[in-house]
């Protein structure tokens, strides 16, 4: 009934009404080793680079902690099926990510993700690289961000988010591309509008 709920909406809340009861661990919640992608098969790229050294400088408990380099995080993904996924599994796919915003935790218990949105390719220009489906979750903060990756750039099970590492051990299977594109959100003033970055960028 709730994943229903979650795909009829196509958006998720961590802040909405009436969700104030800590959730437990679905059967699919356990930490894993694997993350979308077979290991090794990430290319050489200068902002997880830039990324692990950052978090080797800082340590991982600064690096994913809720006040790291506060201010608005757009982490956008898209999703390529294999031909043989069917839409009861692309179905059981987008409940399950969607059902990451309550099911993400901090050890503490407290959510961290403050919404999920999706929605399937709808675009008539021809620049879709065969991606269908989109996800968006936002954070307010790096830290928070950070901590919901984990893999690869946070290898320590203490610092990085149980239940999105089994998310991803379980749509492994089913994808055959996946894209991911994070940013800080900028907001334009439409009296003023020079934008101003509104997100303290990685050092």
């Amino acid at each position: 009934m709730i994943r229903g709920a979650l795909l009829a909406a196509g958006v998720v809340s961590g802040c909405a009404a009436g969700v104030t009861s800590v959730a437990h661990a679905a059967p699919w919640q356990v930490p894993i080793a694997s993350s979308y992608g077979a290991p090794g098969s990430l290319p050489a790229d200068p902002m997880m680079t830039g990324a692990r050294q950052l978090e080797a400088q800082v340590g991982p408990a600064a690096f994913t902690a809720p006040d790291f380099h506060p201010g608005v995080i757009r982490h956008m993904v898209m999703f390529r099926y294999k031909p043989a996924t069917t839409d009861a599994q692309r179905a059981e796919v987008t409940a399950r990510f969607l059902h990451l915003v309550q099911d993400s935790r901090r050890p503490d218990g407290s959510r961290f993700v403050q919404s999920i949105e999706t929605g399937v390719q709808d675009s008539g220009e021809g620049n879709d690289a065969g991606l269908q489906q989109a996800f968006l979750v936002t954070f307010k903060s790096e830290g928070d961000r950070n901590f919901y990756v984990g893999r690869p750039v946070v290898t320590d099970p203490a610092y990085f988010d149980p239940a999105h590492e089994a998310f991803k051990q379980f749509a492994a299977p089913y994808l055959a591309g996946v894209v991911v594109f994070d940013y800080p959100v900028t907001l334009v003033d439409t009296a003023h509008p020079t934008p101003a970055p509104h997100h303290r960028r990685r050092s």
